[in-house]
């Protein structure tokens, strides 16, 4: 009989291919840089640079997986989210929302600001790719974390909103919708530059108007709406150049179908402007 006595290697498995650490041994983790990393992610954005946005968000899940950072690849899914959803990768984007779903559970965070805002970017997801009804389920379930919060930030009140008002449109229910989007425009009034996410809204009721009222009924709500919107984009402070460029190259094509034609154009002008600045 040996004198040492029993040592770990007698009773723990050898290493796991898949977890890299003997069973029984719980990991060191090692959290991935999430600042730096959406720092970097805003900068690749800024200059519509989707694939390096892509690479930079995967090299950066696969520094998490191997540094067993839970909650770095939570973030990170959350990001790749909307990046497939913005790029019109369906396969991708709910891939990875139901990865993201999955970790909530995993990190016991079911009931936080965190799993909100989960459940907000799948469901978008679910909503770009058709499924809205699912998508309404996950926007209840946000709602229900975010209205449950004392102190809730009302950017993410107002995103929610705005965009459960999205979903409830496309599931043809255009009074629930207006709700939503007014409510998304009182969150958004206490936000700095919320205004163009107010903007935003107000395009959305214009499609809301037009779909629910007679040419005739709905022709002055839509104008009214798109004049809004068109002063809230155009006046007041700027923000970050790379996002208002965003937000403008986003709201042009809705003026044009409108017939807002010359509206459309300087936002486009303005969308070149501002991602040069940014670059």
């Amino acid at each position: 009989m040996s004198s040492f006595g029993i040592q770990p290697e007698d009773y723990l498995e050898p290493r796991c291919l898949l977890c890299e650490e003997p069973y029984g041994v719980k990991p060191e983790v090692r959290p991935v840089p999430q600042s730096r990393i959406v720092e970097r992610l805003n900068e690749y954005m800024a200059q519509r640079d989707y694939a390096g946005a892509e690479k930079h968000l995967l090299y950066w899940l696969e520094e998490a997986k191997l540094g067993h950072d839970l909650r770095g690849q939570l973030m990170l899914r959350n990001e790749l989210i909307g990046h497939y959803r913005k790029t019109g990768d369906k396969e991708k984007s709910l891939e990875n929302a139901f990865s993201a779903l999955g970790l909530l559970s995993t990190l016991g965070l079911d009931g936080s600001l965190s799993s909100g805002t989960t459940y907000v970017n799948a469901a978008t997801a679910f909503n770009a790719f058709g499924d809205q009804e699912r998508s309404q389920v996950l926007f209840e379930k946000a709602r229900n974390v975010y209205e449950s919060i004392e102190g809730t930030d009302s950017a993410l009140l107002g995103g929610l909103y705005n965009n459960m008002a999205l979903n409830l449109f496309a599931l043809n229910r255009y009074d629930e919708a207006l709700s939503f989007y007014d409510k998304a425009l009182h969150a958004m009034a206490k936000v700095d530059n919320g205004r163009l996410e107010q903007a935003i809204t107000y395009l959305n009721m214009a499609d809301v108007y037009a779909a629910m009222l007679s040419p005739e009924e709905g022709e002055a709500k839509v104008y009214e709406c798109l004049d809004k919107a068109y002063d809230l984009l155009i006046n007041g402070e700027l923000p970050d150049m790379g996002y208002y460029a965003f937000v403008c190259e986003k709201c042009a094509p809705t003026f044009e179908y409108y017939g807002y034609f010359l509206a459309a154009q300087d936002l486009n002008e303005r969308a070149e402007i501002g991602y040069n600045r940014s670059t």
